[in-house]
């Protein structure tokens, strides 16, 4: 008997140190280490005022709640030392100056994106992840900085779900929250300088409302966790946008059985030149500026309301409520409209030869120029960019975005919309042949309706006039949708600044890009931002805290746009390219669509 005790208490001590293992490595992320570069260029994309703008403008999201002054007095779980500190976040992938400093902008002094909102008839003020969070990038080479305005980030920002491995900044946040929730000596410590003068009569206001946010943190994560929501892990600088914000909007705020498999992870895209194009999103689903705009602010957490206190549905104006800030978004927009692609900087990456770039152009023309040099057409309020888009049987790139957003389907038949009502509404479907049937919606058609309704609650709580709202909407355009089984092939003007490839980010470098699949990484490594400049990537090798890109998963695949020896077609686009023409062909996709074009022979 005395054995069986002593059996039961090994069991049970082994238990509990296995947890506090896994609880020190879910608190405790595996990250890389961040090392300040030497210098950090700016390119002249466009004024200083627009990037202070497109940084830290608030479009109306709320991390579950969490406040600005809560989440800038955040401690590590295991140290007092700043979760918000500059450093720390730049471990995660966020962008960060070594030169930065607080201002009024960004009195939190945190990394780009990071913004704040407070909302009418609420004196709290909510941290705000903008899109520049995700739509900057930046390239290191020798030790040096390049910031890519418009680009491509490399952080790890939406999943929640713990892990062992860790790396997520939505997990780290989570156990920062809880150990200051759940440790008295952190938490009085959180209290007392969010709260200054005021921690004796509000400190048990401040536990209450902290709390909730954490609640709403872990039952987002264990909801996904349970589910298996996110099979294919997004690493840095992906996320499955059109999944999550189905997930959310459909799935969290009306009922569980829409909640559906988001396997395909994209990588953020570059945003410059994109206010000319005629239909954007990876599969080009989305045709006006702010009804993209206001989806993209309910994927990240603007708030959104669908039902009253007693459950029932809301109708007439009373749809939809949101935090979304559509003067903001527009802000933003219009700014984005001065954005410039960037320019090759020579003196840090390795001077042009103008002779192989001349080559180059040759080669574009005949390899590249049918998909990815649209037609413009002019005359209107902009040049308007017709990009081509590429049926997945053709392109042979990972269908399973494409797939997913033409397959899916969400019951939002609770919300009661009427048939007259939704005529009403600024809505084109372009993919919709005979009579909706409100339990059988796209992510596309469902998203199409749920951000008029909110466009119109937002236009009139910011008394957006009748003549203003061509402008918001974004040169008068209506909410066109459609689902294609297809991606579109963008233009390449700084193509070179945008690693790695592809709308999975499966492919490292252009120079595999242009190469056959067989030549091209089945696995490689990512989340660092050193920049090969000779093979127009990033380095692959494997680093402290890197993330294993594994092509063979579903949502990774690798294949199409292949270069090839034999018959064209599933997914051959072109000759097999000698590697003597991979190179010319680099070299003036580094000048393409910049000043540096002009000076070629």
């Amino acid at each position: 008997m005395r054995l069986f005790h002593r059996v039961l208490l090994l069991l049970a001590a082994l238990i509990v140190m296995g947890i506090c293992v896994a609880l020190y490595y879910v608190a405790r992320p595996n990250l890389p280490r961040y090392n300040a570069p030497q210098s950090l260029e700016y390119l002249e994309q466009w004024s200083e005022a627009d990037r202070q703008t497109y940084y830290y403008t608030p479009q109306g999201t709320q991390v579950k709640g969490l406040h600005y002054d809560w989440f800038t007095a955040l401690e590590l779980p295991f140290s007092d030392e700043r979760f918000a500190a500059p450093e720390h976040l730049a471990r995660f992938g966020f962008l960060i100056d070594p030169a930065q400093k607080a201002s009024a902008q960004n009195p939190g002094n945190l990394p780009v994106g990071f913004a704040r909102h407070q909302n009418a008839g609420d004196s709290a003020q909510y941290l705000d992840i903008t899109c520049s969070a995700c739509h900057t990038g930046e390239l290191r080479y020798n030790n040096h900085a390049v910031r890519i305005d418009g680009g491509s980030a490399q952080h790890v920002l939406p999943a929640s779900v713990p892990t062992l491995r860790g790396g997520s900044f939505g997990q780290a946040l989570v156990a920062s929250i809880a150990a200051t929730y759940y440790l008295p000596w952190k938490f009085e410590r959180f209290a007392r300088t969010v709260l200054g003068e005021r921690y004796e009569q509000d400190k048990h206001a401040l536990r209450s409302a902290f709390k909730a946010s954490l609640d709403t943190f872990v039952k987002v994560a264990w909801n996904d966790t349970h589910r298996g929501l996110y099979p294919t892990l997004e690493g840095p600088g992906r996320t499955d946008a059109f999944g999550r914000i189905a997930n959310a909007s459909f799935g969290d705020a009306i009922s569980a059985n829409n909640y559906r498999i988001a396997n395909a992870p994209v990588d953020y895209p570059q945003l410059w030149d994109i206010w000319a194009f005629d239909w954007v999103q990876w599969n080009g689903s989305a045709q006006q500026p702010m009804a993209r705009n206001i989806g993209e602010a309910l994927g990240v957490g603007a708030t959104l309301k669908y039902f009253d206190t007693d459950g029932h549905p809301l109708t007439g104006d009373a749809r939809y409520p949101s935090s979304v800030r559509v003067r903001d978004l527009n802000l933003i927009e219009e700014t984005l409209q001065r954005l410039k692609p960037p320019v090759w900087p020579q003196a840090l990456f390795g001077q042009i030869d103008p002779v192989r770039a001349s080559q180059g152009r040759a080669l574009f023309r005949e390899n590249c120029a049918g998909c990815h040099v649209p037609e413009v057409q002019s005359g209107g309020p902009r040049p308007v960019q017709r990009l081509k888009m590429l049926p997945v049987e053709a392109i042979g790139t990972d269908p399973t975005a494409a797939d997913n957003i033409a397959d899916h389907r969400f019951d939002l038949s609770e919300l009661k919309w009427a048939p007259a009502e939704l005529a009403r509404l600024d809505v084109e479907l372009h993919s919709v042949d005979g009579e909706l049937d409100m339990k059988q919606l796209s992510v596309a058609q469902g998203l199409a309706y749920v951000t008029a309704f909110v466009q119109a609650n937002a236009y009139r709580e910011a008394n957006v006039t009748p003549a203003e709202r061509p402008r918001l909407d974004g040169y008068g355009l209506p909410i066109g949708v459609r689902e294609l089984r297809a991606y579109k092939a963008r233009p390449l003007a700084g193509v070179w600044a945008t690693p790695p490839f592809l709308h999975n980010g499966s492919v490292p470098s252009i120079y595999q890009l242009l190469s056959p699949q067989d030549e091209r990484s089945t696995t490689f490594y990512r989340g660092t931002v050193e920049y090969d400049p000779r093979h127009l990537g990033y380095r692959t090798e494997a680093f402290p805290g890197g993330f294993l890109f594994d092509t063979r998963i579903t949502g990774n695949h690798n294949g199409g746009h292949e270069f090839r020896a034999g018959p064209r077609g599933k997914g051959v686009i072109g000759r097999l390219l000698e590697p003597r023409e991979r190179w010319a062909l680099l070299e003036y996709l580094k000048v393409l669509g910049s000043p540096l074009e002009t000076q070629l022979p």
